[in-house]
C-alpha cells in the first residue's frame, strides 16, 4: 500500500511529517478534485478523517461517478447506514469487509466498549453499564471545553450522560441497549471502560475470563489480561487490553475493564486493518500485533 495524497483545509501547502517513502504536501482537494484523481485510476482506497457531518459532499461525488474505489469513513455519519458496511473486524464478518467498497469505521468508545461486551451477550442478565474516561485528543481539534487544559487539570469532566452518539452506536451493533457514560480527563491520549454486566446466570471470575480467551484466542489485537488495564499502558499501542473480570458477591454481575488508545485502534489502526482487508493485503500489513 502507498500513500500518494493527503488532505487538509488547516495544513495546505505544508509537507507531511513522518512518512519516509517521499515528499508528501498537505493538498486542499474538493470532491471535485478527488474524484478527478478516482477517475485516473492512480487512487484504489480513500480514507475520510472529516467532522461528523462534513464527509457527505465527497460521498455523494464518488457514488454520483459510480466510483468502485474503496472508501473508509471514520466520521459517524455511516454508522446506523445499513447500504455500508460496519466494519470492526474482530466482530464484524472479515469476508464482508473484503467484499465492501463502503466501510464505516466504528467511534473510539464503540470499538473498545464492543470488544469488552461481545463475549458476554449470551450471559445478560439486565441492560450494562458503560463508564468511559477518554484523554482529551478523543474531544477533537477544536477549541471546547473539553480539550481545555486549564479546565481538565486535577478533573474529570462528564459530558453527554445520556443519549451520547457512541451509545447509540454500541446497542445497535450489539443489539441490546446499553447505558454509557462518557468523560474526559487531563491526559491526552488512550481511553478507559470500566463495565458493569448483570448476569443472568451465577458465574465465577474464572468462567468469565475463559469465556473471554476463548472468544478471542488467535485475535492479534485484542489482549486478555488478569487485573484491570493501565491507560498509560496501551497508550501508543494498536490494540485492546481486557481484564479486571471482578464478580461481586452474588455471582450475578460481573465488572470488566478494557483499554484502548482512541488515536489507534480506535480510529487508524482500525482504518488500516478494513483498508487492508479491502485491498487484499494481509489484515495486519504495517500494524504492530499485540
Amino acid at each position: 500500500m502507498d500513500l500518494c495524497h493527503v488532505s487538509s483545509r488547516e495544513l495546505a501547502g505544508q509537507e507531511l511529517k513522518g512518512y519516509d517513502k517521499r515528499k508528501i504536501i498537505y493538498e486542499n482537494l474538493s470532491p471535485e478534485d478527488a474524484i478527478e484523481l478516482d477517475k485516473s485510476g492512480k487512487v484504489d482506497g480513500w480514507v475520510l478523517a472529516l467532522p461528523n457531518g462534513v464527509a457527505k459532499p465527497f460521498v455523494e461525488a464518488f457514488d454520483n461517478a459510480k466510483s468502485k474505489s474503496v472508501i473508509v469513513d471514520l466520521s459517524a455519519d455511516y454508522r446506523f447506514d445499513d447500504s455500508w458496511t460496519y466494519a470492526l473486524p474482530e466482530l464484524t464478518k472479515r469476508s464482508a469487509i473484503c467484499q465492501a467498497t463502503r466501510i464505516s469505521n466504528p467511534g473510539c468508545y464503540a470499538t473498545g466498549a464492543q470488544l469488552t461486551l461481545a463475549p458476554m451477550l449470551e450471559h445478560l442478565g439486565g441492560e450494562p453499564c458503560i463508564f468511559g474516561v477518554s484523554g482529551y485528543s478523543g474531544a477533537g481539534t477544536r477549541p471546547s471545553p473539553n480539550n481545555d487544559l486549564n479546565r481538565l487539570k486535577d478533573n474529570l469532566v462528564a459530558y453527554s450522560l445520556t443519549g451520547h452518539i457512541h451509545e447509540r452506536e454500541i446497542s445497535r451493533h450489539l443489539g441490546t441497549p446499553v447505558a454509557f457514560m462518557p468523560h474526559v480527563a487531563s491526559w491526552f491520549r488512550g481511553i478507559h471502560l470500566t463495565v458493569n454486566i448483570p448476569l443472568n446466570k451465577t458465574m465465577t471470575s474464572r468462567d468469565i475470563r475463559q469465556i473471554y480467551q476463548d472468544r478471542y484466542a488467535g485475535e492479534k489485537l485484542v489482549k486478555v489480561v488478569g487485573e484491570a488495564p493501565l491507560v498509560r499502558s496501551i497508550s501508543g499501542l494498536h490494540g485492546v487490553e481486557i481484564g479486571g473480570f471482578a464478580v461481586d458477591s452474588t455471582g450475578k454481575r460481573v465488572v470488566v475493564c478494557s483499554t484502548i488508545d482512541n488515536l489507534n485502534k480506535g480510529a487508524s489502526t482500525q482504518c488500516l486493518q478494513n483498508m487492508n482487508l479491502a485491498l487484499g493485503y494481509a489484515e495486519y500489513e504495517g500494524i504492530p500485533t499485540m
